[in-house]
């Protein structure tokens, strides 16, 4: 897709078990199905995100169903698809906004 303020390529595919899968954002190769509460963060690869993340949620009673992650290159961009138990508050949203080399977070809802 393309605006007048960015390009945005999204490529997904339907498996043998017949759930469909979003294997491609950006650019960046991933494998990651769907789920009714998801999170969708972009971040700088760098050490500590997955674990201030996941620490961050579980403090605040969060539980992460699934986690698919996928870089452009070692220190790159990278980006997490994230399922999670029920709904994301908006301040435990804008924390994790505020995670070191966090770009972006939204919820998605399917």
């Amino acid at each position: 897709m393309t605006t007048d303020r960015q390009t945005r390529s999204v490529a997904g595919t339907v498996y043998a078990d017949g759930r469909p899968r979003i294997i491609n954002i950006k650019g960046i190769r991933m494998d990651a199905e769907f789920g009714p509460s998801m999170l969708y963060v972009t971040n700088r690869d760098k050490p500590g995100f997955v674990g201030r993340f996941a620490t961050l949620l579980a403090g605040a009673g969060i539980n992460i169903a699934t986690f698919h992650l996928g870089r452009e290159q070692a220190g790159g961009d990278a980006i997490a698809l994230v399922e999670i138990d029920g709904t994301m508050p908006p301040d435990v949203l804008a924390e994790v906004q505020r995670i070191p080399n966090v770009q972006q977070v939204k919820t998605l809802r399917f």
